[in-house]
């Protein structure tokens, strides 16, 4: 691109250099030279608070050289929404041409946060879904079934357009595809549990009215324990399962289903198939006062089925009054 310097269209703007602070800056960044002359022109026209089209243009080549600028982002959109209000142009339409130009950078910057905050101020600015959202994402998931701020902004979608409703087959598809993506699941459990959730606050109807769907609890119930019958090394499902019984309190109506993968544990744990099924185990007699039980289980986490987290386990053991045992 050319230079800013050299451009007619921007003659009348005076750059503004950054501060290193003197002369003779003890750590100067080593910006290129089209990134510094950029940023000394976003600089100008951020002091003077011009919002314009060729500031739209000078924020996309700033953003394709750093798209983790986080003011840019933030100026470029108060300029876009800026620009509707002085011409009056359709809203809807020029958002959707942002985000058109924006699911591209998506696409090329995996994982990025400012992308997705930029995403959903544009987003809530608009009265409904666009019909091409969700398959945008199901694009950039299929790049990258885990990716945290995608997740995390399909989480703010579900709840700013009340989508409640129309998630769960789409998880299951994802979980059919991959049972251990933990994501997955973790999703799962916001879309039926976190719709009377108070975000502000993190507590919700059942926690403040003792409001528990028991049929929706038996379901999913069946439903984990089918998914950890196909993977029960995974633990994912094992923490989805404690959540549900939780709600209950008790964690004992599963305590058969978990000795089926943990063998024998007075053989030393013979035959066992799951260490999060040991470690669920472990809960169980613990919450039944069989303290003796729930040691040799965290015994046999610490000494052969996950001795990386010994300590750990060791912590565990402390909870109920037994000594530390060696690797």
């Amino acid at each position: 691109m050319a230079k800013y310097s050299e451009s007619e269209e921007w003659a009348d703007v005076v750059p503004i250099p950054q501060n290193e602070g003197g002369p003779n800056p003890l750590a100067a960044i080593a910006y290129s030279e089209e990134y510094k002359e950029a940023m000394e022109y976003l600089r100008a026209v951020m002091a003077s608070d011009e919002k314009s089209e060729r500031v739209l243009e000078l924020t996309e080549h700033i953003i394709s050289m750093n798209p983790a600028h986080y003011t840019v982002w933030l100026y470029r959109a108060n300029t876009l929404f800026e620009l509707q209000k002085r011409t009056q142009s359709d809203l809807k339409e020029d958002i959707l041409e942002e985000l058109r130009w924006l699911d591209g950078v998506s696409l090329r910057h995996l994982k990025n946060y400012q992308i997705w905050h930029h995403r959903q101020t544009l987003m809530s600015h608009l009265p409904s879904l666009p019909s091409t959202e969700l398959s945008f994402l199901a694009r950039m998931f299929a790049k990258d079934a885990k990716n945290y701020h995608v997740w995390s902004y399909r989480q703010w979608l579900v709840r700013h357009f009340s989508l409640w409703d129309t998630e769960l087959p789409y998880i299951e598809t994802l979980l059919a595809a991959d049972v251990r993506n933990n994501s997955a699941w973790n999703h799962r459990w916001f879309v039926l549990f976190g719709q009377h959730v108070d975000p502000s606050c993190g507590k919700g109807m059942d926690e403040v009215g003792n409001i528990i769907d028991e049929d929706l609890i038996d379901k999913e119930v069946e439903y984990t324990r089918a998914k950890i019958r196909l993977a029960p090394q995974n633990q994912s499902p094992w923490n989805y399962l404690r959540g549900l019984l939780r709600k209950r309190g008790s964690l004992l109506e599963c305590k058969g289903f978990a000795e089926e993968f943990v063998g024998d544990v007075d053989r030393e744990g013979k035959g066992c198939r799951s260490s999060h099924a040991m470690d669920f185990l472990a809960d169980c007699w613990a919450e039944e006062n069989e303290a003796g039980k729930a040691g040799k289980a965290l015994e046999l986490l610490a000494k052969r089925f996950d001795p990386i987290r010994k300590n750990y386990w060791n912590y565990r053991r402390g909870l109920l009054g037994l000594g530390a045992v060696e690797a």
